[in-house]
């Protein structure tokens, strides 16, 4: 009995030494980790975020060459002046460290032949399939950058692994508006390459608690917690109100909303309007389809109207509320919303 005891033991022992290394391996490094939020940040053109990200990553592994690999790469995604102003900004960063940072490798030769035949074999390679289709029929021209220069002389540098420039090349385009496609295109070429769904997720709220995150929602204030209100929210809520001249009788306050916070269905007695300055939120009337919310959408809501609003799962959420006819206005609230968004839109 004893030596089966000893057997179970060590084969629990071995289970959960097991479970350990399996969730390490579905978790970044902390290199990763830096040079996810160092690359979103650089796509944002948040200079000071990315000086202090840029700084972390050193201290935990990243080095010179890996960053200014990262950095060049971001011109592909996001442009050259975003790529220029980071390598400015890390530039600026190893001066004032005084030089003492290693340097790690450079990039060896690139492969003989043409850019555009191994860059094609790359992208290939990094996507499981051959890339085509009526877009690149309309425009060869793209094709050809794409498979030449990005795919060929950026992805053929040697010294980052196309995994950990997977990393970087999601990171920057969750950190943008306007380019759901090709995040969905590369967050699958991150899963063909190695990531897991738990490490593509662990990219995702880097950048949303991140460069993303409530401190960078919106231009105008923050606030305090909205405690006053908590009753009615599910998850938490920011609130900072904006306007103080009562004779004007245009209250505007600036509603912050946490990833995935909504609040409950209600109404106003005198309507009200919302202008979504940050993030990603959704708007509901009951009865109609729930619609989805950024920066720049106005929604006039009409008096009694039974509605809700918040911020997406994977989004914090600001906007404007601007109260109408507060001399009368009241609300009434219900219930808390049950809708499906994956579903609402078609997710």
């Amino acid at each position: 009995m004893k030596k089966i005891a000893r057997i179970a033991a060590a084969a629990a022992i071995c289970i959960f030494n097991t479970m350990e290394a399996k969730d390490a391996m579905e978790t970044l490094t902390p290199k990763e980790k830096s040079i996810a939020l160092s690359a979103a940040y650089a796509a944002r053109g948040d200079q000071n975020g990315l000086k202090a990200s840029l700084a972390d990553g050193l201290d935990s592994g990243v080095t010179v060459n890996e960053y200014k690999e990262v950095l060049v790469q971001v011109y592909a995604y996001c442009g050259f002046p975003r790529s220029l102003n980071a390598l400015g900004t890390f530039m600026e960063l190893l001066k004032e460290r005084g030089g003492k940072d290693a340097q790690g490798k450079l990039p060896g030769p690139l492969p003989e032949g043409k850019s555009l035949d191994f860059g094609t074999d790359n992208q290939t390679k990094l996507t499981g399939r051959e890339v085509k289709g009526p877009l690149f029929e309309f425009a060869p021209a793209i094709d050809e950058f794409l498979k030449a220069h990005l795919f060929g002389d950026i992805f053929a540098r040697d010294n980052l692994d196309w995994r950990t420039r997977e990393v970087a090349t999601i990171a920057m385009l969750a950190a943008m508006d306007g380019v759901e496609s090709q995040l969905k295109s590369h967050i699958a070429i991150g899963k063909h390459n190695g990531l897991s769904d738990a490490q593509v997720g662990e990219i995702l709220a880097l950048v949303r608690n991140g460069p993303l995150g409530m401190e960078n929602t919106s231009p105008f204030p923050l606030g305090g917690e909205n405690a006053a209100y908590s009753k009615y929210f599910t998850g938490k809520s920011y609130l900072a109100r904006l306007t103080k001249d009562g004779k004007l009788g245009v209250p505007v306050a600036n509603v912050t909303f946490a990833p995935g916070c909504r609040n409950n269905w209600h109404s106003h007695t005198g309507g009200q309007i919302l202008i979504a300055v940050g993030g990603v939120g959704y708007y509901q009337e009951k009865g109609k389809p729930a619609q989805m919310l950024k920066p720049g959408d106005v929604v006039e809501i009409a008096p009694n109207v039974v509605h809700w609003h918040g911020a997406a799962p994977d989004s914090w959420f600001s906007h404007l509320a601007i109260e109408c006819n507060p001399e009368t206005n009241k609300n009434s609230w219900f219930e808390p919303p049950t809708t499906d968004l994956a579903n609402a839109f078609g997710e």
